[in-house]
């Protein structure tokens, strides 16, 4: 039988075919000299899942001609990289009046803050996060000091902004043990406090509120609005002769009236238990004239009431120089540190925050630092005395025109 060239060239196609497959079928399984990151000694080829030999690989090729792919992450084992941590500050190191500049609190005050933070800090159900609780205590009164941004702060520390608000929840969570209204058996050293002051009787505290600025919401911005012209909150403080802060309320926003703030508070409530005592607050032309709540006569006709108007002035002066020194200290809190760029409760999460390091630091007798410079760098420590007036609808003046007959004739 003749064979044609046709048959020729198809018997040439099925052998080339053949070699080509036995060929690819001797390859290392798993193993490309292109691909590879690095070289093993042997391998094992198959045909047909039965090893055939052994072939020693280093001798077809070298590790200086193999390129270094990406690998899938799939295939790429995992290592736990170590935790780097940023340098420490080392209190031990610093000066105590540059400990007190930069933080507000002397070296003792922030070991014992952080020793009382630090199992909220460490919490067991959170990641560990590789930064100690000395670093984010220490970060956060920075950023309360200073009213820096917050980014910036968080930059230098390593900390992140959910970690902010961890180490303020943690310092609320402990509020009812810095800010405490006076008890019954401290009454009567709180009115001599105030006594001294401008010789009225039986008051055991100053009312009052002051505005902290802030970025509003888009959708409420109208809300926080003040008389003022800017968006702020309107911070309800309630003060003791020595500044310390016995009552906060900051949950309202600035177009809301103090007065409307005082009725919707617990301060009604507390003074109305301590009536018996005979025990009043006093408070600007901005609140009502009530049983337990002192006010100015707003037109007075007589020298007595020109005398009441006088004392009660020097005693209500007290928490205007509270504010002030409050947001000396902190100044976040101060528009010369810019508005708070965060919500609202994050803010009152702030401002409460402040008053209980404002509370302790008078506990711990920490001394006032001003920065160096022509003006010391602060804020004033007397605010502007600016108050709301308030119809007199539901004005109780009994109580007061008996102080200015008792006291003041």
């Amino acid at each position: 039988m003749a064979v044609t060239p046709g048959a020729v060239r198809t018997a040439a196609v099925r052998t080339a075919t053949a070699g080509a497959h036995r060929h690819w079928l001797m390859r290392p399984i798993g193993f490309n000299v292109n691909q590879c990151c690095f070289v093993p000694r042997f391998s094992t080829t198959y045909r047909h899942g039965v090893p055939r030999q052994r072939i020693d690989l280093t001798s077809h090729c070298h590790t200086s001609q193999v390129r270094q792919p990406h690998r899938p992450l799939g295939l790429a084992r995992r290592w736990r990289n170590p935790p780097v941590y940023r340098p420490l500050v080392d209190l031990s190191t610093m000066e105590e009046r540059h400990v007190i500049l930069t933080y507000r609190l002397d070296r003792a005050t922030i070991q014992e803050l952080c020793a009382q933070l630090e199992p909220d800090l460490m919490s067991p159900i959170r990641q560990p996060t590789g930064i100690p609780p000395l670093v984010q205590v220490l970060s956060v009164l920075h950023f309360l000091a200073s009213g820096s941004f917050q980014t910036i702060v968080a930059i230098s520390s390593g900390m992140s902004p959910p970690m902010f608000s961890t180490v303020l929840s943690a310092l609320i969570k402990y509020m009812r043990s810095y800010i405490v209204f006076p008890e019954v058996g401290d009454l009567a050293t709180v009115k001599g406090d105030f006594y001294a002051l401008g010789h009225i009787p039986n008051i055991i505290g100053a009312i009052d509120g002051t505005h902290v600025a802030l970025v509003p919401p888009s959708e409420s911005e109208h809300v926080y609005r003040n008389r003022k012209s800017y968006h702020s909150m309107n911070v309800q403080v309630v003060c003791l002769a020595d500044q310390y802060i016995s009552h906060v309320n900051a949950k309202f926003p600035g177009s809301v009236h103090d007065a409307y703030i005082m009725r919707n508070s617990s301060i009604p409530y507390v003074m109305e238990q301590l009536q018996r005592h005979h025990v009043w607050l006093i408070g600007d032309s901005g609140y009502p004239n009530l049983s337990w709540l002192l006010t100015p006569v707003r037109n007075p006709r007589t020298r007595a009431e020109e005398r009441y108007n006088e004392a009660h002035g020097r005693t209500r002066r007290i928490i205007e120089r509270t504010f002030g020194l409050l947001k000396a200290r902190f100044r976040c809190l101060h528009m010369t540190g810019g508005s708070l760029m965060y919500s609202p409760k994050k803010v009152c999460h702030i401002i409460v925050a402040c008053c209980m390091l404002h509370n302790l630091v008078l506990r711990r007798q920490v001394p006032f630092l001003q920065e160096d410079g022509p003006d010391g760098g602060v804020v004033a420590a007397v605010e502007p005395v600016e108050s709301e007036e308030e119809e007199d609808d539901g004005d109780d003046t009994d109580n007061r025109d008996t102080v200015i007959q008792q006291y003041f004739q």
